[in-house]
């Protein structure tokens, strides 16, 4: 996949600290032996070597630690030497002092890469879960043609519980988005709850009101099952969602929302916000709907485009604090294919937030088509 001039920008920078810190012990170190060497003896270099040898546990491999921690106490030796200092008590204090830093470095280093392996391995775990809950969404589904975009925060290694589906039911492709609230394993069993609820009820409810009420009642089993386990309560866990639905046969799309950012519309050129006349409550706080579930209902013609998306999309700020601009942002790809639109999509938020997504992100692209 083609990089943006900005994303190139930013890689660029990351390639470019990614090569100099590590040059940051060694230059340290040659800064303290050269005050040792040029400034008068009460301008003492041992903060600069200590400081080396830190920053060396930090940035370099054991290898450069250890050599770094030696340098450090060779150039420091190197100066008594010079200074004809051999009988001077303090400077051997100030040596033991030295070598027990590089002691501690040698040690931090160590600790920093288990620390790192066991990141690692946690990342991996999450990974794995969340595509175990996300299962690919087909690329075609009757007159719809779909693409889905999933990214994890880069800040964290833990599961989110953005998700999305898309199913063919007698009554046409229907699409679900939706966003727990909260991280964990708790999001990721509401997420799969939720899918597998959709994926089940999809096929046989009448409408999209049934099929909402489907998804509630599961959801508020769901929560009865964790009684006493923090952050179970309805209030704390719900999950925000939207449904979608495209007939074989009209040129329409039915959408419930529940609690959900509205998705946007892609027609010729034009980007709309598909505002609801009446939002119904996130999903597991059912109790608060109390007149049914309301169904909008917009044009959907041959080549139109539906943007379904989470709000770590639109919540995604640049380096002053600015939110992402998602229908601004859109408007110049609206007529791009779904998997083209999704990876200008993609490039584009890498670069506004510099390489530092703070939310899970995910979106859904369905485009009516010919049926094959």
């Amino acid at each position: 996949m083609a990089r943006s001039p900005e994303e190139r920008g930013v890689a660029r920078s990351a390639g470019v600290r990614g090569r100099l810190l590590p040059v940051l012990p060694a230059l340290l170190l040659f800064i303290g032996l050269f005050i040792g060497l040029f400034t008068p003896r009460d301008v003492r270099p041992d903060a600069f070597l200590a400081t080396a040898m830190v920053s060396a546990a930090a940035l370099l491999p054991l290898w450069g630690t250890v050599l770094i921690g030696v340098g450090a106490c060779a150039v420091f030796v190197g100066l008594m030497v010079d200074f004809d200092s051999l009988r001077d008590a303090t400077a051997y204090s100030e040596l033991a002092t030295l070598a027990a830093i590089a002691a501690f470095a040698v040690f931090f280093n160590r600790l920093l890469g288990r620390r790192a392996h066991q990141l690692v391995q946690v990342r991996s775990v999450a990974e794995i879960a969340q595509l175990a809950v996300l299962h690919p969404v087909p690329r075609h589904l009757g007159p719809v043609t779909l693409e889905s975009l999933y990214l994890a925060a880069a800040a964290e290694a833990r599961i989110g519980g953005d998700l999305y589906e898309a199913i063919r039911t007698p009554y046409g492709v229907r699409l679900l988005i939706g966003d727990v609230r909260g991280k964990g394993l708790l999001a990721i069993q509401a997420a799969a709850t939720l899918l597998s609820a959709f994926r089940e009820a999809a096929h046989d409810a009448p409408d999209l009101p049934h099929l909402a009420r489907r998804l509630e009642t599961s959801m508020s089993r769901h929560a009865c099952q964790y009684p006493g386990v923090p952050g179970s309560e309805s209030v704390e866990r719900f999950i925000t969602a939207l449904l979608a639905e495209i007939p074989d046969d009209e040129p329409v799309v039915r959408i419930v929302t529940c609690g959900h950012p509205p998705p946007l519309l892609l027609h010729h050129g034009d980007v709309r916000e598909l505002q609801p006349a009446d939002p119904s409550p996130p999903l597991n706080l059912g109790m608060l709907v109390s007149d049914g579930y309301h169904v909008d209902l917009a044009p959907f013609h041959l080549g139109d485009q539906l943007l379904l998306y989470t709000d770590g999309v639109t919540e995604t700020r640049d380096r002053s604090g600015a939110f992402y601009p998602l229908v601004e942002r859109i408007r110049s790809w609206s007529s791009e294919a779904p998997h083209q639109l999704l990876d200008h999509l993609h490039r584009d938020l890498i670069a506004y937030s510099g390489g530092e997504l703070d939310d899970d992100i995910a979106a859904l692209v369905a485009r009516r088509r010919l049926s094959s």
